[in-house]
């Protein structure tokens, strides 16, 4: 007797993913575990970005590290307040001319300038992160989301070096799970944002590990002499867009996996990521 097989639904290949669902999470994939800003910065200035490094002072990683901080922290205030007004979506040409014209300032006055012009840069583009998270049917006014919003900084931030079983994406969500968790049952509790709250101090420390990585390659392409004002410019349009790519990439598994569920979504991710 012949064994009869199931048919599948209407639409669904044999991942159980539609096709333009299949689609968008390899986009997803190709954003996500290979984020572009180092080899971006490499083409801009002609050298790799392990030299790059080279052209920051001894003194740079502290600066570098406070001010990682503190644009994570007027990140959150923003997510956490202003954001749960879900104002009309912005445009993300316009959030890149602002920060291309911070970017400007930074190259043209260097390292000194950074804990001014990077926490403006981190709420500009935290706002073209959660108007991307919005187009993918995102509740901004859920503090979980918004702190979603504020952990795409952490995404990008892996070194050319760094063991890749520590720098997956579903790794880094995994690292940063409770600590989301615990924050957004926080926030949701208290209603407000309690400055230096253990919870939000930890979510806040772990994703600047991550994010200072990223901020350093732009720091450092920033002050090399071939660069200047211009070249601030424009390295920060490719800061800014490396984020961008990065948030859709989240938020479009984010969306997947409430239509198809987590189990299947990561599964198939995992599948394609070994395929690049």
């Amino acid at each position: 007797m012949a064994m009869e097989i199931e048919a599948l639904p209407i639409g669904l290949d044999l991942t159980g993913m539609a096709p333009e669902g299949l689609a968008a999470l390899r986009k997803a994939v190709r954003s996500l575990e290979h984020p572009g800003l180092a080899a971006r910065l490499a083409n801009m200035v002609g050298k790799p970005v392990e030299l790059i490094g080279n052209a920051l002072p001894a003194s740079a990683s502290q600066v570098i590290a406070t001010a990682t901080s503190k644009g994570l922290e007027a990140a959150l205030k923003v997510a956490l307040r202003t954001m749960q007004r879900t104002p009309h979506a912005g445009s993300q040409l316009l959030h890149k001319a602002l920060a291309t014209a911070s970017g400007a300032a930074g190259g043209a006055f260097g390292l000194a300038t950074l804990p001014i012009e990077l926490p403006v840069s981190t709420i500009i583009m935290l706002r073209s992160i959660a108007d991307i998270a919005r187009s993918e049917g995102e509740d901004l006014s859920d503090p979980e989301v918004a702190l979603s919003c504020v952990q795409v900084f952490a995404l990008g931030g892996r070194a050319g070096s760094a063991d890749a079983s520590q720098s997956g994406y579903f790794t880094v969500r995994g690292m940063l799970a409770k600590s989301v968790t615990e924050a957004a049952r926080f926030i949701a509790e208290r209603g407000v944002l309690e400055e230096g709250a253990p919870v939000l101090v930890r979510f806040i420390t772990l994703v600047a590990s991550r994010f200072g990585v990223v901020v350093t390659q732009k720091v450092a392409a920033q002050a090399l002499p071939v660069v200047g004002a211009l070249g601030g410019a424009v390295v920060n349009y490719a800061f800014i867009q490396h984020f961008q790519d990065l948030a859709l990439g989240h938020f479009t598994v984010r969306r997947l996996e409430r239509v198809y569920g987590k189990s299947l979504v990561r599964t198939e991710y995992e599948r394609l990521a070994q395929d690049h």
